[in-house]
């Protein structure tokens, strides 16, 4: 999540993706080789070498236990509002504090500050106000705040998980810290009709549960999909294609992708356990290491459940050909 006083960015995404969530990461950007099948089973690399073991964050009823569950897994709020050190991970010193930019051809956007800090946080908005700007992309005063932080998919963030979050984000440590204010080439004036309550999503139907964490709460839509002179078309749901450049503090281009079933560009003969190991190491199951815009430290902490429910609902979604976005 982005928020701010001049402007918000996610992917993330931000957080919120890719921050970019999804199971088959960032490639550098490069022109796009032939579309080829997977390789048999007999002929495919070895697996490579178990990840170290991550302690998982366990959720709770209790609402701050909640919260940090999911600020610091499936929702990714540190991927975008925490510095990134130059091996990909986050300087937890300087924790939802704020400053890294991101630029695009219609605005320069920085991460918002968003400690509790009474001079450069949001230690002086209310529970209600940061709400409002995490579903809504509208500050204290009204005036509204922008892209790229995913709030067309925050709208659908339920009650029980919004407020979570505010309450976790209220303990962690105030952090003085100035952040430039986000440049804007076009009006911002929100995002659609303004939302005032959503009720729980069921855990029991394990796709539509899964497409919750994957849409308004982990917004890994938000990066996975094309988005055309503008505007995401949800008609290609999944296709990828999204070019992010220079993002965090790398001198690299990533591109969002195709984690639909599609066979050989998209998901399609990937294992479950496959899928989860690229969402959690950032390695593909060829061996291959994906860049580090999606938050993989994040979702390794994860519950097993949640993670199984993302990856039922990325299988089930319509598989995707390949896609290139216009230029023009």
């Amino acid at each position: 999540m982005i928020i701010g006083r001049g402007g918000c960015l996610a992917i993330t995404a931000a957080a919120t993706l890719l921050t970019i969530l999804g199971a088959a990461g960032c490639q550098k950007s490069e022109p796009p080789a032939p579309a080829a099948p997977p390789p048999a089973a007999a002929q495919r690399p070895a697996p490579p070498p178990a990840a170290p073991a991550v302690a998982k964050i366990e959720d709770g009823a209790d609402q701050l236990t909640h919260g940090r569950y999911l600020v610091e897994t499936i929702a990714g709020c540190g991927n975008c509002h925490t510095p990134h050190l130059p091996d990909g991970s986050l300087d937890q010193s300087k924790a939802f504090s704020g400053a890294f930019v991101i630029e695009d051809p219609g605005f320069k956007a920085y991460a918002r500050n968003i400690t509790p800090d009474m001079e450069t946080g949001i230690g002086s908005w209310t529970d209600d106000q940061i709400v409002n700007a995490i579903r809504n992309a509208q500050r204290p005063d009204g005036t509204f705040l922008g892209p790229p932080m995913s709030f067309a998919w925050y709208k659908r963030m339920t009650d029980t998980d919004v407020r979570a979050i505010v309450a976790y984000l209220r303990t962690v440590k105030p952090i003085n810290n100035v952040v430039p204010k986000s440049e804007y080439k076009f009006p911002l004036n929100g995002f659609g009709p303004m939302v005032t309550s959503v009720p729980d999503v069921p855990k029991t139907d394990i796709v539509k549960y899964g497409e919750y964490l994957a849409g308004p709460l982990g917004h890994c839509m938000d990066c996975h999909t094309p988005v055309v002179k503008g505007v995401q078309d949800l008609t290609k749901l999944g296709a990828g294609a999204n070019i992010f450049n220079k993002p965090f503090i790398f001198d690299w281009a990533a591109v969002a992708a195709n984690i639909t079933p599609q066979p050989g560009i998209g998901l399609g003969g990937w294992t479950d356990q496959e899928i989860k190991t690229a969402i959690t190491t950032g390695v593909d199951r060829t061996g291959r290491k994906l860049l580090p815009f999606m938050p993989y430290g994040l979702y390794a902490k994860a519950q097993d459940s949640d993670l199984d429910a993302i990856i039922a609902y990325l299988k089930s979604l319509p598989a995707q050909p390949a896609f290139t976005i216009p230029t023009e």
